[in-house]
């Protein structure tokens, strides 16, 4: 166990988050995804939802503020307007831990599994919500 560690940051998952750069992205996505298809590197944490996941990735990995967007959900297939409860609950942790600064941008779902295919890595979770799918653009640390 660590300190102040979410116990829900696997070894595997820290060393990747660890292991990226300033712009590198990691996607986060549902049970129905692709994953293992579109990897660079996969981690799998089957047991757990998106949302669960994100807060725990957020609560030690900044998103860029040097670009527009720094989050992407993928958008509802026929309806790019439609809105699913995840989305509001992906925004909620953003907020919590960047500030209200970002936004949740949306990428058609071919356009996303373009963006998750070159992610640095991909997360796969036990998410069974229908677009339960977030990438995120690493960020950096500054010195306080």
């Amino acid at each position: 166990m660590l300190k102040n560690i979410d116990p829900l940051l696997s070894p595997d998952l820290l060393m990747v988050l660890r292991s990226m750069g300033h712009g590198d992205d990691i996607a986060i996505v549902d049970a129905n995804f692709p994953a293992a298809a579109m990897a660079r590197r996969l981690v799998r944490l089957d047991g757990l939802t998106a949302t669960d996941v994100t807060n725990a990735i957020l609560s030690v990995m900044p998103l860029d503020d040097f670009v527009l967007e720094a989050a992407w959900r993928m958008e509802v297939v026929g309806d790019t307007q439609a809105e699913q409860p995840i989305f509001d609950e992906f925004r909620a942790i953003i907020a919590r831990h960047e500030g209200s600064n970002f936004r949740l941008a949306s990428l058609e779902r071919f356009a996303f599994y373009e963006q998750a295919k070159s992610a640095y890595a991909i997360v796969s979770t036990g998410e069974r919500r229908l677009y339960g799918n977030i990438i995120l653009k690493k960020g950096v640390v500054r010195d306080r």
